[in-house]
């Protein structure tokens, strides 16, 4: 069904009623036409010792020549729209379209996510340059830059992660940045504070993803130059800078003596004395500050804003306050009902950040209900937007340790414990049940810790040391669908790890054919420019594309800057 949205301002609906109205107007949609890709055109790389010869450049030009190969020259979208899933691993996605389909009453796994009714498919190498098994800032820095990096990296090139003046001359121009100079809108949407590194690398440098605020900046790095992301985030040395920033952290925006709005007890953690809301709001003219629905609502003729629904990460979307704090489909509707409004397109990034959070928890039910989380909003997304002029991209920045094991029965809840056909409950060979779902590491893991008993563990578990356990618990009248059951992990740790294996690439639109096989995860960042005609054509405007007009040599970002 085609949606020309994006053309045409969209009407205010109330954030209670957006995404539902949205998703009431149509059924959910079908595969999109893919159209044909264009003839190859060829980019020579040269040939290089990895990874030693892995330079920017290299990884840059490597990543264009396969966009390029894939015929990502032939889209002509006017928009692009990328939907984040923090460590969504494939095993992730698969357990939560399953719940989805349960929560339906159906069997579930028949059910497909939003995101799984696009076109086209891939799989996505995450690995760092010095990293087998990746972290979100060098895995997002690849995706909106082009160019592969360490682990810890927020928009710079390998390094050094505590080196500041290493950094310094490493800053990487961003695919938000390039919008920014083209005169498009941009706008970040995430359910993690707004200077965690999936956002952050989107905006700002800086060597270390943990150089938040200036209050988490080394001495050293202050000398030499660094800024903090937050000082980074307001800034707008590109164009006029995001339209939208919506998520959490405002304690990284707000000195130490000025109490939060929502939570009066507590403060900002800024040293420097200054308000970044403030500063925020002097550059953009009319701008309107929000942190709750209400005001988000009020602000919706403001020309920008700037939302932050918590001193923290927003709230899990099982745990949050439906009054007062909206959903990540509603804040995808405004960011989208807003920037659709601007003559030249835009570029949205829209992250599912805290699917992340909840696996290193080890708590599966928020994992997947985040996934969902996430899948509402590619659908409002979908709805209020053309396949024929707006480029979706579903990626994951990593996996988890998640499992997916046993043999269920079809249909056993995925919560559950493993039953077979017949009702019975499988049993491991000491006679004991087991879940389907389980983490490889973690704090699910059953010895005794400080804070909480030898046994099944319940969310929230954060532990500083453990007993070796001794064999399995019982888990015979344990309900393991409950939100706060902790999934059992084999490895005790306080934070489950990342995962090491591919995840997947889904997406629909004009340019969307490139994105199949399986891709290094920098190749991305060149799918999106090459095929968005303004976003390449900023990039050959400033001499960095060869004679086929394909964007090969590494930008600057000061040739961008105004």
């Amino acid at each position: 069904m085609h949606h020309p949205y994006v053309s045409r301002p969209l009407r205010l609906l109330p954030l209670a009623f957006a995404a539902t109205a949205l998703l009431g107007c149509a059924s959910q949609p079908g595969p999109a036409a893919a159209p044909a890709p264009a003839a190859a055109v060829q980019v020579p790389v040269e040939a290089i010792v990895r990874p030693d010869g892995e330079t920017p450049q290299w990884w840059y030009r490597a990543g264009a020549a396969h966009a390029a190969g894939n015929g990502a020259l032939s889209g002509k979208a006017r928009n692009v729209i990328l939907f984040l899933g923090d460590g969504m691993s494939l095993t992730t996605v698969a357990a939560a379209r399953i719940l989805e389909g349960q929560r339906k009453g159906g069997p579930g796994e028949e059910n497909l996510l939003s995101w799984e009714r696009f076109p086209q498919t891939a799989f996505s190498k995450t690995y760092n340059t010095d990293s087998q098994t990746p972290d979100s800032a060098g895995t997002m820095t690849a995706i909106t830059t082009g160019v592969k990096t360490h682990a810890g990296a927020i928009g710079v090139a390998a390094g050094k992660r505590n080196d500041c003046a290493d950094s310094l001359g490493k800053h990487r121009l961003t695919w938000l940045h390039l919008a920014d100079a083209a005169g498009m809108a941009t706008g970040i949407v995430t359910t993690a504070r707004l200077t965690h590194a999936t956002p952050a690398s989107t905006w700002a440098h800086s060597p270390d993803r943990n150089w938040e605020s200036d209050a988490d900046l080394p001495a050293q790095a202050v000398a030499e130059g660094c800024v903090d992301i937050a000082r980074q985030m307001v800034a707008t040395p590109y164009g006029s800078g995001p339209k939208v920033m919506f998520g959490g952290g405002r304690s990284k925006f707000l000195p130490a003596t000025t109490p939060d709005p929502e939570y009066p007890d507590r403060r900002g953690e800024r040293r420097d004395g200054r308000n970044l809301i403030e500063e925020w709001k002097a550059s953009h003219p009319g701008g309107v500050f929000v942190w709750n629905r209400q005001q988000l609502e009020q602000a919706a003729d403001a020309p920008a804003v700037l939302g932050l629904f918590e001193p923290d990460h927003m709230q899990f979307d099982h745990d949050r306050d439906r009054a007062a704090e909206p959903s990540l489909a509603e804040l995808t509707a405004e960011a989208i009902r807003r920037l659709s409004a601007e003559p030249n397109g835009f570029v949205l990034m829209v992250e599912g950040g805290r699917i992340d959070h909840a696996n290193h928890y080890g708590n599966a039910f928020r994992a997947l209900d985040e996934t969902i989380s996430l899948s509402e909003a590619v659908r409002t997304a979908a709805q209020m937007t053309s396949a024929e002029d707006t480029l979706i991209i579903v990626t994951a920045d990593h996996s988890h340790t998640l499992n997916f094991v046993g043999y269920p029965a079809r249909g056993n809840p995925i919560l559950d414990k493993v039953r077979d056909g017949d009702g019975d409950t499988a049993r491991d060979a000491t006679g004991l049940p087991y879940t389907t779902l389980s983490y490889a590491n973690g704090p699910g893991y059953t010895g005794a810790s400080q804070q909480q008993p030898a046994g099944p563990k319940r969310f929230p578990h954060i532990p500083t040391g453990y007993q070796p356990a001794a064999g399995r618990p019982d888990l015979e009248q344990v309900d393991t669908t409950a939100p706060d059951f902790m999934q059992e992990s084999l490895l005790p740790l306080a934070s489950e790890s990342h995962g090491g294996d591919d995840v997947g690439i889904w997406a629909r639109g004009p340019g969307a054919s490139a994105l199949r096989g399986t891709m290094e995860q920098n190749t991305i960042f060149h799918v999106i420019v090459q095929a968005t005609p303004r976003l390449r054509q900023q990039l050959c405007r400033a001499g960095t594309c060869d004679a086929n007009g394909v964007p090969v040599e590494l930008p600057q970002p000061a040739r961008f800057k105004r």
